[in-house]
């Protein structure tokens, strides 16, 4: 794993959607005893159902424990070979809608012990953008933005595997918060690692670049934008026992959030009773 510099990846997809949905799939750490394959397969079914849903992997898709690491050999299912290609099976289905990956501490543990980045062999298998540490990510798609016929509605995310311990969900969340400080022009940011659901939205001062000039000073002067982004910490597919339950740490929420981007000729739209040109929503 090589620190990359930020670069951002896209994907422009069909004119004809009037609205997408997104999900982030990580921590599904198939190799654990306690993994729920049940509930990653539903995940995956539902995206493969969808026309319009694409997805993100955001690290510890693999268990990946060795001799040297943290995690009970013993009780592990498989190799990390066999649970690296079991996973790709799982994921071919919807191989075409893989927007991005990064990596998780869990595959980290196989390149600190190897150099072999297990997370970019997978994403190789499955032609996807790969960068360890984090997919800043544009996402396109539709038409009729600023009421132009050709230009498509466009979605800036941000999407991290996460870090650290913490026990409540005030600290596992302020994680992401954290990292929405720093990239303020995100419509939503993702965070993985923690295994408890949090969406929160939060609100950054925009300037308008356009300003008009002050007859009596001869300043320019402009409005102020308020832009609204979804802070996200997302599910694991990890049933109750074994380690958590040993150290008191609360049950996973095995329900996979849904991100909808909608904007003004969106069905979902109704919904909102306020109407910015375009929004994320998070079903959770």
């Amino acid at each position: 794993m090589s620190n990359n510099e930020l670069r951002w990846f896209g994907k422009v997809l069909s004119p004809d959607f009037d609205e997408v949905m997104g999900v982030v799939l990580s921590d599904l750490h198939y190799g654990n005893p306690t993994c729920s394959i049940k509930h990653f397969t539903r995940a995956v079914d539902f995206i493969a159902r969808k026309d319009n849903c694409v997805c993100w992997l955001a690290g510890d898709l693999l268990e990946a424990v060795t001799k040297q690491s943290k995690g009970d050999i013993y009780t592990q299912k498989l190799t990390p070979q066999q649970q690296r290609d079991d996973v790709l099976d799982l994921l071919m289905p919807i191989k075409d809608k893989i927007l991005g990956m990064i990596t998780g501490n869990h595959e980290a543990r196989i390149y600190d012990l190897t150099g072999v980045d297990l997370s970019a062999d997978m994403a190789n298998a499955l032609g996807v953008p790969y960068r360890p540490e984090g997919v800043l990510y544009k996402l396109s798609y539709g038409k009729g933005n600023s009421y132009h016929q050709d230009k498509p509605f466009v979605y800036w995310g941000y999407i991290n595997h996460g870090y650290g311990g913490a026990r409540t969900k005030a600290a596992k969340a302020v994680k992401v918060e954290r990292v929405g400080n720093w990239l303020p022009r995100c419509d939503f940011l993702s965070m993985s690692h923690d295994h408890v659901v949090n969406v929160a939205p939060d609100i950054d001062f925009i300037p308008d670049n356009r300003g008009t000039v002050d007859s009596r000073t001869g300043f320019l002067s402009g409005a102020i934008v308020a832009h609204r982004k979804m802070l996200i910490k997302t599910n694991a597919y990890l049933k109750w026992g074994g380690y958590a339950e040993i150290g008191g740490f609360p049950p996973s929420d095995l329900a996979t959030p849904l991100i909808w981007f909608v904007n003004p000729l969106s069905p979902f739209w109704n919904n909102n009773p306020n109407k910015p040109l375009q929004a994320v929503k998070i079903d959770v």
